[in-house]
C-alpha cells in the first residue's frame, strides 16, 4: 500500500447519489419569479402560443430558459441543468420541445415579443411595489429622477447567422442597443429594452435610439402617457447627440444628459471663458478632483437650431499618462462635453451625474455573462427571442437582489460572484410527512445569506 503525497484527500467517486441538487441556490430565482408574478404573467400572455393538449406551458419553458441563463448557461441545451432536478424545477421540457417553441415564437416575433414585454412590465410593477423604499421609482422627482441609461455593444457572430454584418471595429456580428434602469450606487440595474441590430448599424442612429427609449418607457410601472415629466432622466453617450433624438426627448418632456461632440468653433469659444468661470470637477466619490474643471458654454454658442432649454457643459482635465490628445483638445487638456435640460444643480454635480452613465457598461458586462455574449441561434427573429430571454434572466437576477438582499453586500454582486457564492450551493431533497424539503449544504460559506434572502422573499405578499 503506497502513501499518497497529494495535499488533497484521496476519495473515490461513483454516479450513485440520489436526491441531490447541484444548483439549489436557484430557489432564490424561482421564489422571486413567484413573488413578482412573472410565472403567471408569462403563462397568461403566451397562452395563445400553447397548442391544444400540449404538456408544457410556453411561459414556464421561457422562464426555465431564463433561469438557466441566470445560472450561467449560454445556449438552449443548457436547460438540461434544470431538467436533472425535477424536485426543484418541476417538469422541464425536452430539447426538441424547447427548440420548436422558439421557432413558433420567431415565426410571429413581433406578437411574441409584445406578449413577453407585457409580462415583464407586469412583473416589474409587482417587484418595484414589493421593494418599497428601495425601488428605483421611490419618491422620484426632477431633482432625483428615475435614470435610464442607453448604450450599444458589439456581439461577435459567425458569418452564417442571419443579418450578421461587419462592424466599425473590424469585427463581425451584431450591434444591439440596450437600455437599463439604474438602481443607484447601492444597487445594480435591470434591462428595460434591447434592440437587436446588424453589426453595421450606426452608433448614432436617432431612429434606433428613439425606438429603445419608447420601449423602455413602456416597461416602467407607471403609465408615462405622452408627457412623462422630468422625473425620468435618459443618459446616453456621444452617440445620442443628434438633433432628432434631442428634439424627441424635449418633446416628451424627459430629462436628458447626453454626450455632445465639440466642433472647432465650439472649442475656440472656450478661449472666451474667464478662468474664474471654471469650477473644480468631482471624482466618483463626489470629492474635488485635482486637475479637472467644468464650465458652461451655452451662452457662447449659436444653439438656435437645437431645442430650447439645452445647456452645453464642458469638462477639461489633464490627460492620463500615455493618453493621446484629439484635434479638438486644447492647451494640452482633454475636453469632453454633454448637453442637458436640467436647470437646477451645480455644474460639478451635473457633470458627475452624467459620468455615472458608465454604470451602463457594468450592466452590459453582466448581460454578456448572462447570455448576451453569444447569440446561439441562426435566424434573426430567433435571436430577437433570445435577447428577450437575456432580459428576463437579468431582470430576475436584479429583482432577486433588490427584494432579498436589501442590507447585505450581495445586493451589488455581479452574476459571476452570485453564482459562485449563492446559486451554486448544493442541497439535498428530503421528504417527510408528505412534504418536500430542501436541505442546503450547511458548510457553504454563503448559506446564511441565501437562507436569510429566501426567508425575506417568502415573507413578501403574493402579487395581487
Amino acid at each position: 500500500m503506497s502513501k499518497s503525497t497529494s495535499p488533497y484527500p484521496h476519495v473515490s467517486a461513483s454516479a450513485t447519489g440520489t436526491s441531490l441538487v447541484s444548483h439549489a441556490g436557484a430557489i432564490l430565482l424561482l421564489r422571486t419569479a413567484e413573488k413578482t408574478g412573472l410565472i403567471t404573467a408569462l403563462t397568461t400572455e403566451l397562452g395563445p402560443f400553447r397548442k391544444p393538449l400540449a404538456r408544457h406551458d410556453p411561459g414556464k419553458i421561457l422562464l426555465d430558459l431564463a433561469v438557466s441563463l441566470a445560472l450561467g448557461g449560454d445556449c438552449l441545451a443548457d436547460i438540461n441543468q434544470l431538467r436533472a432536478h425535477p424536485e426543484l424545477f418541476g417538469q422541464v421540457a425536452s430539447d426538441p420541445t424547447v427548440s420548436r417553441l422558439i421557432s413558433v415564437l420567431a415565426a410571429d416575433a413581433d406578437t411574441a415579443l409584445a406578449a413577453i414585454g407585457r409580462a415583464r412590465a407586469t412583473a416589474r410593477s409587482h417587484a418595484w411595489t414589493a421593494a418599497g423604499s428601495t425601488a428605483p421609482d421611490h419618491t422620484i422627482d426632477e431633482q432625483k429622477p428615475l435614470v435610464i441609461d442607453i448604450d450599444a455593444t458589439l456581439v461577435t457572430a459567425h458569418s452564417d447567422k442571419e443579418h450578421a454584418a461587419p462592424n466599425f471595429k473590424r469585427g463581425y456580428g451584431f450591434h444591439p442597443l440596450c437600455a437599463f434602469v439604474d438602481h443607484g450606487e447601492y444597487g445594480t440595474g435591470e434591462p428595460v429594452a434591447m434592440l437587436l441590430r446588424p453589426g453595421n448599424a450606426g452608433s448614432n442612429t436617432a431612429a434606433d435610439h428613439i425606438t429603445v427609449v419608447q420601449d423602455a418607457l413602456a416597461q416602467l410601472p407607471f403609465d408615462p402617457g405622452y408627457r412623462v415629466g422630468k422625473k425620468v432622466l435618459v443618459r446616453i453617450d456621444g452617440a445620442g447627440g443628434t438633433h432628432s433624438l434631442i428634439e424627441y426627448l424635449t418633446k416628451r418632456r424627459l430629462s436628458y444628459s447626453v454626450g455632445f461632440g465639440l466642433t472647432d468653433t465650439m472649442t475656440a469659444a472656450l478661449d472666451l471663458v474667464p478662468e474664474q468661470a471654471w469650477t473644480p470637477a468631482y471624482d466618483s466619490d463626489g470629492q474635488v478632483r485635482d486637475g479637472a474643471w467644468v464650465t458652461e458654454l451655452t451662452g457662447l454658442l449659436d444653439l438656435s437650431t437645437w431645442p430650447k432649454g439645452m445647456r452645453v457643459i464642458v469638462r477639461k482635465e489633464r490627460p492620463h499618462p500615455g493618453a493621446q490628445l484629439r484635434f479638438t483638445d486644447r492647451d494640452g487638456l482633454r475636453l469632453t462635453a454633454f448637453v442637458t435640460n436640467t436647470r437646477r444643480g451645480q455644474l460639478p454635480d451635473l457633470e458627475l451625474r452624467h459620468r455615472r452613465r458608465a454604470r451602463c457598461e457594468d450592466r452590459i458586462r453582466s448581460a454578456k455573462v448572462t447570455g448576451l455574449q453569444n447569440l446561439p441561434l441562426h435566424g434573426f427573429d430567433q435571436n430577437r427571442i433570445w435577447l428577450a430571454l437575456v432580459q428576463l434572466a437579468c431582470e430576475l437576477t436584479a429583482w432577486m437582489q433588490m427584494l432579498a438582499f436589501t442590507e447585505v453586500p450581495a445586493r451589488r454582486w455581479e452574476p459571476k460572484r452570485l453564482r459562485l457564492r449563492l446559486l451554486s450551493i448544493a442541497g439535498k431533497i428530503a421528504r417527510h410527512a408528505r412534504r418536500v424539503r430542501l436541505r442546503l449544504a450547511a458548510t457553504a460559506p454563503g448559506v446564511d445569506v441565501l437562507v436569510a434572502g429566501l426567508n425575506r422573499l417568502t415573507a413578501l405578499p403574493a402579487p395581487a
